[in-house]
């Protein structure tokens, strides 16, 4: 249900946007500058956490994972996504993606049992690094490279 309510927000948000993005352009070719406006692909995305599992133990670690980062403060500025890779000797190959660079990365074993206490230690770690990207995209300002080069 929580993950409706949050598909429904967005879209609703993307059809009031609709409007204002035709005014812009209309304002723009009238001879006036158009407002500078923030990609709105990314503010309708801020804070989700996207699911690229497979197998029930990836959607378990996934749904624990996708609880415990909803409760952190600043998580709703970040959308990230979580990435499983089945193995048949090591049982599943887990990974967290923001900004497409890796910040968690862990092999779990084909037992479940502790799946739940790994996917919360998965969220500080995540988050950390996640915070760590942001604040060097912050201090270093390269003009010769993209802000996804850096």
């Amino acid at each position: 249900m929580r993950r409706s309510h949050h598909l429904a927000a967005g879209l609703l948000a993307l059809a009031a946007a609709q409007p204002a993005f035709g005014q812009a352009g209309a304002r723009a070719e009238a001879g006036k500058p158009a407002r500078t406006q923030a990609r709105p692909s990314q503010d309708l995305l801020a804070g989700s956490v996207l699911n690229r599992t497979i197998t029930v133990m990836g959607r378990e670690f996934y749904q624990y994972f996708a609880a415990a980062w909803r409760d952190k403060d600043a998580a709703g500025r970040y959308s990230i996504s979580v990435h499983e890779r089945p193995t048949a000797i090591r049982g599943s190959e887990m990974w967290v993606e923001y900004d497409d660079k890796r910040v968690f990365h862990v092999f779990l074993s084909p037992a479940r049992a502790a799946v739940k206490e790994i996917s919360r230690k998965a969220v500080d770690i995540a988050f950390r690094n996640v915070m760590d990207i942001d604040v060097e995209r912050l201090m270093v300002q390269q003009t010769d490279l993209g802000p996804e080069e850096i």
